[in-house]
Order: C-alpha cells, then structure tokens, then sequence
C-alpha cells in the first residue's frame, strides 16, 4: 500500500534486553516505518541507549510512569499530528520481520470492506521464533469454533487473514479510522488489561479484528498463564481475585454492558449479606473488600463511561 504511513509506538520500561534487536527490526520494514518511544522513567538506560543508537527514533520522556495506555496514548497523540494513517502498537519485549508490515497491509488492502477493519494483528511468535506465543494461541484456541482456524493452520490451508474475538496489544496495526472512532486507551486501567477493554469499544462499533496468517512477529514475552507462576494456595487465590476485579471492570466500561451504579451497588450489599447468613465470612469480607475498592471509584468510571459513549477521539488530545 503505497500511500502508508505507518508509525510505530512503543512504551519503554527498563527495556535494555530487548532495545537492540527491537529496534533494529524497525529499520529493516519494507515499507519503511517511523518510531515513536514513550519512556516510562526507565533506570536501566534504555533512555542513552536509543537516543545514542537509533537518533530516527522519536522520543519522548514521560516524568512519571503513566502506565501502558496513557503512554500508549501520548504516542497516538504525536503520531496522529504527524500525519500517520496506520499506528502500530508494539512491545518493548518485540522485534518485528522485514515483511510483517507488508502482509499485514496486503490484508487491509485487498480486503473488500476496509471501513469494517478495526485492527489487524500478525501472528505472534515466541522467543525463539519457533512456536506461537503461548496466550496468542489461548486466543486462537477460543476462535477456532467459529472460524477453524488451528485445523487451517495444520492442514496448510489458511486463508489470508480470519476474524477474531481478542487478541492482545503486543503487536497491533490500527487504521487511523479506529482512532477516529474508538480513540485511546483508557487511562482508569493502569496496567494489564487495557487491551480487552479498548476491544471491548472496538467491538461496540461493530469493528472487526482480524489475525493475518501471513504475517509473522516475535514477543519474547513469559511463556504461560502468569507473568511469575503462583507458589502458594494464598497466591493463586490473589491472582484469581485480581483476574475478577479486572474482569468486573470491563464489564463496568463495556458500552454494550448496562451499566446501572444503583444496581451494582445492591449487588455488591446482598452478595455481603448472604454469604455471612451461610457463613461464608470469607467470601463476605471479600465481597466488603471489594466493595470498598469500587465505591472510591465508581465516580471515575461513571465519568469514563460517558466520555466512552459520547465523545469524539476519547481519551485523546486531538
């Protein structure tokens, strides 16, 4: 596609074990693509180190860690001033190929209904370069019901690109129409999770997100379910109660979701009372916990709901 102009964002923290080859990766894309960093107050000198060794880099340093999504954001933001039409959202912990702009723009290009493309994705390697990257898979796995696309993949008959719930930001292409309609990351959600709930949004406008088969990427990323495995009973019930709360806060910015604070507020008050008449204190004081997590901030949802619905580029200075 030869009007792309592509810019790739990528939010930096302590990113020294990767910056080499991820950046490197960068100059040998055909098409040619512009970089632009956002720094999170790295302290490993991943700042020197590309200013040093890669000056076409853009770079920006935030003064404080703002997280993945308003980094993210900051970027999108300079990005779209600078005239870009496609906007690449890439790990620090990720190297691309020289091809994987090409195929995933021959999709885009050669798809019959472009406004319906939200984001495309290429297939995402691990490590090694060898297999999928594990949770890539996962999201794979849960779409193959529909679309088949492990049994295409086997057989050595897949199509060109399939159509997909989720798949995570690690390597995202994002038309500059998506912006125009989804806007930025949500700032409420700090980290982990920001993915699923701009999808959610995504989703919303009845935007699609398709996986090109062609096109492969590396995300040299843990490989399974956590970031560093649970030893103890204590720790896998937080990690459980921390995937909950996550899960309840994109159903409360979910547009599609009926979010009603009086509703969710008398549910909160009657799970409470019920599981200590059946004396679940646990489970109650949990429910309590919770509660007093949410109703500090309920006004902040409430308020980012509303900029989700109804205004224009939300959560983007544009």
């Amino acid at each position: 596609m030869k009007s792309a102009k592509i810019s790739i964002i990528i939010v930096t923290y302590n990113a020294m074990k990767w910056a080499e080859r991820c950046f490197s990766s960068l100059r040998k894309s055909s098409p040619s693509v512009s970089c632009i960093v956002v720094d999170n107050g790295s302290t490993d000198g991943t700042q020197d180190f590309i200013r040093n060794n890669f000056s076409e880099v853009e770079f920006i340093q935030s003064e404080e860690n703002l997280g993945f999504g308003k980094a993210n954001n900051l970027g999108i933001e300079k990005a779209y001033k600078n005239g870009a039409n496609f906007f690449y959202l890439m790990n620090q912990d990720a190297w691309i190929f020289e091809d994987s702009m090409a195929k995933m723009l021959e999709v885009y290009d050669q798809h019959p209904q472009k406004a319906e493309i939200g984001i495309l994705s290429p297939m995402h390697l691990d490590g090694t370069g060898q297999k999928l990257d594990f949770n890539f898979e996962r999201y794979l796995g849960k779409n193959t019901g529909r679309n088949r696309i492990i049994s295409d993949l086997y057989s050595g008959n897949a199509k060109s690109f399939y159509e997909v719930d989720f798949v995570n930001a690690a390597h995202w292409l994002i038309p500059k129409k998506t912006i125009d309609e989804i806007g930025g990351f949500n700032p409420y959600i700090f980290h982990y999770g920001e993915d699923f709930e701009y999808v959610n949004r995504v989703r919303f406008r009845n935007l699609k997100i398709l996986v090109c088969t062609e096109s492969g990427v590396v995300h040299d990323t843990v490989q399974g379910l956590y970031k560093k495995e649970p030893k103890t009973k204590q720790e896998m019930l937080a990690e459980s109660r921390i995937s909950a709360r996550k899960q309840r806060e994109n159903r409360y910015f979910d547009p599609a979701s009926d979010f009603d604070l009086k509703k969710e507020k008398k549910e909160f008050f009657s799970n409470i009372i019920k599981l200590a008449l059946k004396g679940k204190l646990e489970e109650s004081k949990y429910y309590y916990q919770l509660y007093q997590f949410f109703s500090k901030r309920f006004p902040d949802i409430v308020q980012k709901r509303e900029i989700i619905l109804k205004e224009k580029h939300p959560f983007l200075n544009l």
